[in-house]
């Protein structure tokens, strides 16, 4: 599925579309894939009429006959399902040396109410809540045009599945596909057995780093790159008017008393503390005992988290520290690449080490 950074990309070029009214262009979804390939079930890719893309799907030869299609579908103005495998002559995969096969659903984009359910998704985002978003895209085995339903907390944002019931069936389908994985399921309607992509989707990730260190100035480009939200934290105003500083950062100025009042966190945050003073170290990891965030983790020597660990103040706290992985990071740069692979590992639910086994295959 496309990353928060690529879905709000998505969003934006999505909402200029609706608003210019034109249907000079088609929305490219992976809806199925087995085997290995190159993105996961509800990755997106926009095709305008020119050939130009917004959020590369591969870049290779999928990519380019899936543009190819996308043109032919805006053309006639009639959603397309697309197998790359063996059986359909379209194993391009196979022909890279992937091996995997997929299902692309292509739907023009620009009809009418085609995109309305963005500027729900869009809203459901902008207030940090997590949203399902379900996409029918074939009744019987045949594709029909993409209808869908949106809902965050159990409640209804954007429905247009047309069948009270069929919207209660995929809500309680998606209720016992807890895995967070897009996937896409058959589910019995009036009409039929509808295919239909269910995705969770969540907020753009939030990072806030407490220290305008070197390693703070490294660490916050690198995240907002990754597309995150960054946020500098600093007791003293005055360091947050260092002209060196990542200017794509929110800086905010909290001791730790303020913090957690000024700061509003949530499960979709991390917070790295490096202020480089021990004793504002362990102020900030105590006051942000119970915070809801995702990662919480502390730069240091590991004689200096020793004497962390042994703080009544902090003890029980779930904490990484030192932060990061263990990659021989010396330099600010790459303590920060280490750190953010960390988060990374975290938030995926991975633990960090090589993608080969022991015998050194690839997963």
């Amino acid at each position: 599925m496309n990353s928060a950074h690529e879905l709000v990309t998505l969003i934006d070029a999505l909402r200029t579309l609706h608003s210019a009214g034109h249907s000079h262009a088609a929305l490219a979804t992976l809806t199925r894939t087995r085997g290995s390939t190159f993105r996961r079930p509800g990755t997106r890719m926009l095709v305008f009429g020119d050939d130009h893309v917004v959020c590369e799907l591969s870049g290779g030869c999928p990519q380019r006959d899936i543009v190819l299609r996308a043109q032919e579908v805006i053309a006639s103005g009639e959603p397309r399902l697309v197998n790359y495998n063996a059986e359909s002559g379209l194993d391009v995969l196979m022909e890279m040396g992937c091996g995997g096969e997929l299902e692309v659903l292509i739907e023009p984009i620009g009809l009418p109410h085609a995109s309305d359910f963005v500027d729900a998704l869009a809203r459901c985002l902008e207030h940090r809540h997590r949203a399902h978003l379900a996409t029918l895209f074939a009744v019987n085995d045949k594709v029909v045009m993409p209808r869908r339903l949106l809902w965050c907390d159990a409640v209804i944002r954007h429905d247009d599945l047309g069948d009270a019931a069929l919207s209660e069936a995929v809500m309680a389908a998606a209720n016992l596909n807890d895995s967070g994985r897009a996937t896409t399921l058959r589910i019995p309607s009036p009409a039929g057995t509808a295919d239909v992509l269910i995705e969770l989707i969540a907020p753009t990730h939030a990072l806030v780093v407490i220290g305008s260190s070197a390693a703070a100035r490294a660490l916050l480009p690198l995240a907002d790159a990754l597309g995150w939200r960054t946020v500098l934290v600093d007791q003293d105003s005055q360091r947050l008017q260092a002209a060196d500083l990542p200017t794509a950062a929110l800086k905010v100025c909290a001791s730790p008393v303020t913090i957690r009042q000024l700061l509003p966190l949530d499960a979709h945050s991390s917070v790295v503390v490096m202020t480089h003073n021990l004793e504002q170290d362990i102020a900030y990891l105590a006051a942000l005992r119970g915070a809801p965030v995702a990662y919480l983790g502390a730069l240091g020597s590991r004689e200096r988290v020793g004497r962390m660990r042994h703080e009544p103040a902090l003890e029980g706290l779930r904490l990484h520290a030192p932060a990061g992985l263990d990659i021989g990071s010396e330099t600010p740069e790459e303590i920060a690449l280490a750190v953010t692979a960390e988060i990374m590992a975290v938030i995926n639910g991975r633990d960090g080490g090589p993608l080969r086994d022991n015998q050194g295959a690839i997963h």
